[in-house]
């Protein structure tokens, strides 16, 4: 395996440190009768802003930052989150990408975050050369409205090789501020996977950046899940910095936005409908952001690639 940073490890502060704050971010804390904790980042609590943007660099591994900064690209949407990293395919692939499916009785979620690289199970891992061997403890974020059942935990943290006093879940609903964030904080993510879709190698991505508006929460699961891909499909945009041949980077940057697909031009709630609510059914190339940078260190040449949709982001956002 590559020798690469322990996600776990590098997070871990940050994990204390949401949990040592619920309090001032809106957060529930609890403690499961076997020791696990069990974040609530917005099912039983209000949650906020701050704790999304907390979540997200929890998800980036502790190799990424992420900031809200101000927007002036899509009027009436004037705030977005920036995301940069220390290292994006270990930060994005390695732990942010929702990769390890959960599900027991009706209960069902994906989930993304440092523990995925203590698991590593995964075909990405593989794929990746990549295993968190040195981790302690484990902090797994899902998308959630409901509380995952004890048995349940206790079969994450034997999948972990853990104990459960040093597990931590944080439950993210997309109806919540706090998930609408952590969702839409995935822009360099999204790209990194298209890019390890399109066959692009990733040990030539060097450095990455990301931008899209913070799309405001929907009253429910379908609608937040419809505003935060738009989000990022239709107001997204990243850099990546690639080694390599020019044309490559080049030919990177053409595949990598949102427009190559065939489902790119209606809201996601639109297309999602349309596919009877089969996410699987979607087109997998509309997930990357709608406007791509591709720096060619060989040369220092820039290809750019794919456009903003305001009109679809106001449609989305306003509810329209």
């Amino acid at each position: 395996m590559t020798a690469r940073p322990s996600v776990g490890t590098l997070s871990a502060p940050l994990v204390e440190a949401l949990v040592r704050d619920a309090d001032v971010l809106r957060l529930g804390i609890e403690k499961t009768s076997t020791g696990a904790t069990i974040v609530d980042g917005g099912i039983n609590v209000r949650g906020g802003l701050e704790a999304g943007r907390r979540i997200t660099e929890i998800c980036l591994g502790g190799l990424g930052a992420a900031n809200f900064v101000s927007d002036s690209r899509f009027p009436g949407w004037t705030t977005a989150i920036q995301i940069t990293t220390k290292d994006p395919v270990t930060a994005c692939l390695g732990s942010q990408y929702a990769g390890w499916s959960l599900s027991e009785g009706d209960f069902f979620a994906l989930g993304s975050g440092p523990a995925r690289a203590l698991w590593a199970k995964e075909e990405l891992f593989g794929e990746l050369g990549y295993k968190d061997s040195s981790a302690t403890t484990a902090a797994l974020v899902l998308e959630t409205d409901k509380r995952p059942p004890d048995t349940l935990v206790a079969f994450i943290a034997k999948e972990l090789g853990i104990s459960e006093d040093k597990l931590t879940l944080i439950l993210t609903p997309t109806t919540s501020l706090a998930g609408s964030v952590q969702v839409v904080g995935r822009v360099l993510e999204v790209a990194l996977h298209k890019a390890h879709a399109l066959h692009f190698p990733l040990d030539r991505i060097v450095d990455g950046t990301g931008l899209a508006p913070v799309a405001p929460p929907a009253a429910d699961f379908l609608g937040g899940m419809g505003r935060t891909n738009d989000a990022v499909l239709y107001g997204g945009q990243i850099s990546l910095y690639v080694e390599g041949p020019e044309d490559e980077a080049k030919k990177l940057a053409e595949g990598l936005p949102s427009s190559t697909s065939r489902d790119h031009g209606r809201p996601f709630g639109e297309v999602f409908a349309g596919y009877n609510y089969d996410f699987y059914a979607c087109d997998a190339g509309l997930f990357s952001p709608a406007k791509v940078a591709v720096t060619a260190l060989s040369t220092g040449k820039t290809f750019f690639a794919g456009e903003y949709e305001p009109a679809l982001i106001e449609k989305s956002f306003s509810g329209a």
